[in-house]
């Protein structure tokens, strides 16, 4: 019986596994990306309810979260379809909130749901490199890293999969989400592998330069973040990539990028 669990276990975790868009890296998804959605719309409208949101009535910076946020969902979309990879984003309603807080900081959940920090911008200083950010953000839930590394914690765990539908009342598993969606944490320094990173890093600038973003200009705004973060630990130590390393592979896969680029008339 026990052989007999443990080949039906190897199964589903063989059918559950997926590839990243672009990178074609294969994955394991063992979560409904409606429970993801419905995790991360509680935990987004929980959000918003006990932070002060910009008007974009009254507000050109929170009209440019939503410009550029748009252009670049809207690109996705249409990637996304191109491939007929739509139903992974079926259920994507695109919100797009500038918060008023000093954290240099942004964040997309499942969903699609979005949000900018004001302490964001005087490091992006222009809606390019917004673009690099958004880009970056919303290819995290686009490559669903949240969903991989909650697998993952799951399987560690030894919670039953077979009770996912559920696991949005599961404690361990809101644990887990709120490791995988760590929205209270600085840019770059969110709850994602080095991996996660640098593959966000890849699709973002593709999915920029999708939008009529020059992608070029990632390279100067991580250079600005890394200028302004201060001391950080050795990548060795760290869960995520080196400023160096960052940059170096994003002029590494810049070609790929300018690809994709078309320079808006």
């Amino acid at each position: 019986m026990k052989k007999y669990s443990l080949l039906l276990a190897g199964a589903f975790m063989l059918t559950a596994c997926s590839r990243v868009p672009i990178t074609g890296r294969k994955q394991l998804n063992l979560i409904p990306e409606s429970t993801m959605n419905t995790m991360a719309l509680q935990e987004y409208q929980t959000f918003l309810s006990s932070n002060k949101t910009v008007s974009s009535g009254t507000s050109g910076d929170a009209q440019m979260v939503q410009r550029v946020g748009r252009r670049i969902a809207d690109a996705v979309t249409q990637y996304m379809t191109k491939q007929g990879l739509q139903a992974q984003i079926a259920d994507y309603k695109w919100e797009f909130n500038l918060v008023s807080s000093k954290e240099v900081n942004a964040w997309c959940m499942p969903g699609g749901k979005v949000v900018v920090y004001t302490g964001l911008l005087p490091v992006t200083q222009n809606e390019t490199a917004l673009a690099c950010v958004l880009g970056h953000e919303i290819s995290h839930a686009i490559a669903r890293h949240g969903n991989e590394r909650m697998s993952q914690g799951l399987v560690a765990q030894g919670i039953q999969i077979a009770g996912s539908v559920a696991l949005n009342r599961n404690p361990v598993a809101q644990n887990l989400f709120n490791q995988s969606y760590g929205v209270a944490s600085p840019l770059g320094l969110l709850a994602y592998s080095r991996q996660n990173e640098l593959e966000a890093d890849h699709l973002g600038i593709i999915f920029m330069a999708m939008a009529g973003y020059d992608p070029q200009q990632a390279i100067p705004f991580w250079q600005r973040m890394a200028a302004q973060s201060g001391s950080k630990p050795n990548e060795l130590i760290s869960t995520h990539p080196s400023d160096d390393r960052r940059i170096a592979e994003l002029q590494r896969e810049m070609p790929e990028a300018m690809r994709y680029y078309k320079k808006p008339v």
